[in-house]
């Protein structure tokens, strides 16, 4: 067996140096392209956006550390994550997407066991809640209303919420944009409802607060299901505009969170992302185009690929138990990072659904630009890394391990990764997600789990049939 072994070093915060092995060279180039771009856009201990853009977007700032950073940078999550927060102890902007905030610190938490962190991190999460449910519910549908997770732009959004004759690019500058109610947001603030219980669970708060926090989760997880799912279509809509008319689009991020964060039960989470339409590179991050856009003007925010969507969509199948979902995004992914007429060993912004290549897509009648090294897009894939293939779930007291290895990999090495105060090697052995064997040090594990106090340089050895 031929194994391509990538040495790099990780220069930020003295950090040890990394090695990837495996057998799939496409694999570790990709991975090792990821954290190289993670690094790149570290300014001044702030991971940035990416391309042109800076690091004042906290959804940016969330999902990167929720889909790696934490783990590989901790220090680097950590100032990230405090630099969108404001002065009197709420979360920063945008507003409708911003208790991802909320997931992340949570999940900042299980990889570093920092109970400070977390003490502060709640308060500023529970605050924000607070804000939130007095200026953005919608008591007549039990709903959050405001835009869909990251699209900022107008061509995320058909008519009527679109205007013709409104020029503007930003979806707030559309008189409606406040009162639509989204699948994508509804499913964040359930998945954030769900950190602040875990949160006080942990830190002891009342109870009152837990189960106030639990009976509004209940009724959301409900509201979501009679408004945005269809038993009938076994499918999960886009959104209900101020006419209340609900919009039958597919988005991604929308079905994606929803089977992340447990609002679809296992047998609708299965059809729903089995059944997803996916185009010849990935999932699209709204399917179909609006009728303003087209195969050959693609909306910026339509029917066009964000890596970031993908790297959800990839964890959202391994979660529904579809491995040929998972397959096809990772392999998929590779390709459009790695393909000399597509990213060119460049995590870019957006990419063509039918060609792969670069593209920003359309949006007030004219082209955009598909931005490089973008950071959400690498840390997309190194989320398909951990949490796909190395099966890596994070806990309060330990990592559970549910890995997976599909027919084109046969072998995966992940060495010196920092877990608390203990650093992991990492050693995947066969196909599938079956364990035959979970030898951590020598020592056979039952429950393929570590504990949380574990110290010093551990071998873990994964068989899989």
């Amino acid at each position: 067996m031929k194994i391509i072994f990538v040495y790099f070093l990780l220069v930020a915060n003295g950090l040890l140096a990394q090695k990837i092995s495996c057998d799939n060279q496409s694999i570790v180039e990709a991975y090792q392209l990821a954290i190289s771009t993670v690094d790149i856009n570290t300014r001044s201990g702030i991971l940035a956006a990416g391309g042109g853009y800076g690091g004042e977007w906290t959804r940016d700032i969330a999902i990167n550390s929720w889909n790696g950073v934490s783990l590989l940078r901790p220090e680097v999550a950590e100032k990230s994550l405090w630099s969108v927060t404001l002065k009197d102890k709420t979360i920063g902007h945008q507003y409708w997407d911003k208790m991802l905030w909320s997931i992340a610190v949570l999940n900042h938490y299980k990889v570093t066991g920092d109970l400070e962190f977390l003490r502060k991190a709640y308060k500023y999460s529970a605050n924000t809640m607070n804000q939130l449910e007095d200026i953005a519910f919608d008591s007549d549908y039990g709903l959050f209303t405001g835009p869909s997770v990251f699209n900022d732009g107008i061509a995320g959004y058909p008519e009527p919420i679109f205007e013709p004759s409104n020029k503007a690019s930003n979806i707030l500058k559309f008189k409606n944009s406040s009162k639509i109610k989204c699948l994508s947001t509804n499913s964040v603030y359930y998945g954030s409802y769900q950190s602040l219980i875990e949160m006080g669970q942990i830190l002891n708060v009342n109870s009152s607060v837990i189960k106030d926090y639990s009976e509004k989760s209940k009724k959301l997880k409900t509201n979501i299901l009679k408004y945005f799912y269809s038993e009938e279509e076994h499918a999960l809509y886009y959104l209900i505009d101020q006419l209340g008319k609900v919009h039958k689009y597919q988005e991604g991020l929308g079905i994606s969170f929803a089977t992340i964060f447990g609002i679809l039960n296992k047998s609708q989470a299965s059809y729903v992302i089995r059944n997803a339409h996916v185009s010849k590179y990935g999932i699209t991050s709204i399917y179909p185009d609006f009728p303003r856009y087209s195969a050959e003007k693609p909306g910026r925010h339509n029917n066009i690929i964000w890596p970031m969507v993908n790297g959800f969509f990839a964890k959202a199948s391994i979660i529904a138990g579809s491995n040929t979902n998972f397959d096809f995004e990772l392999n998929a992914l590779t390709h459009l990072v790695l393909d000399e007429d597509k990213g060119n060993y460049n995590f870019r912004e957006i990419f063509n659904p039918y060609t792969g290549a670069p593209d920003g897509g359309w949006q007030c009648d004219h082209q955009w630009d598909s931005v490089s090294i973008q950071s959400w897009s690498a840390t997309a894939y190194i989320d398909m890394i951990y949490f796909g293939l190395a099966g890596m779930r994070p806990e309060n007291n330990g990592i559970v391990f549910a890995p997976y290895l599909p027919e084109n990999i046969h072998y995966l090495q992940l060495n010196d990764v920092v877990y608390r105060n203990s650093t992991l090697n990492i050693t995947l052995l066969g196909n599938g997600n079956k364990i035959k064997s979970f030898m951590l040090n020598g020592r056979q594990i039952d429950d393929y789990k570590i504990d949380s106090n574990i110290k010093g340089e551990n071998t873990l050895i994964i068989e899989l049939e």
